[in-house]
């Protein structure tokens, strides 16, 4: 779990890319206007990755918990994302909860609970 994470930190696209699934499919439950509320397969990830790029360089995941499920291939993770709004160089915080499904080291579902207004601020400092 930990290996996504550091992927997405680091922004190393193509080790993100090489532990989701095939079929994998990540969701934004609560998301800024304009964002998807989910990708499907592996393409529509890597083609999302390429057009969106990172908005945001992430420094550091503090606080973080790991939390088991009764369902052997879920794990919760909670964690405070630090980093820099790469256009303007603005500081960046954002409380995050998400839902992972592992199988066979490589991650099937993502569910991405964030706190939209954070990247409601980005996107509009990246727009202007």
């Amino acid at each position: 779990m930990t290996d996504i994470l550091q992927a997405g930190k680091t922004g190393d696209h193509e080790r993100f890319l090489d532990l989701m699934a095939p079929d994998a499919v990540i969701e934004w439950p609560y998301r800024p206007e304009g964002m998807p509320a989910e990708l499907r397969g592996r393409a529509e990830i890597a083609a999302f990755v390429a057009a969106q790029g990172w908005l945001i360089s992430f420094d550091e995941y503090v606080d973080l918990v790991l939390h088991e499920t009764v369902d052997p291939e879920v794990v919760i993770v909670e964690y405070t994302a630090n980093g820099t709004v790469t256009g303007t160089g603005a500081p960046f915080t954002q409380r995050v909860i998400a839902v992972f499904q592992v199988r066979d080291g490589q991650v099937v579902s993502y569910r991405d609970y964030i706190n939209p207004l954070p990247i409601m601020k980005v996107l509009e400092s990246h727009d202007t």
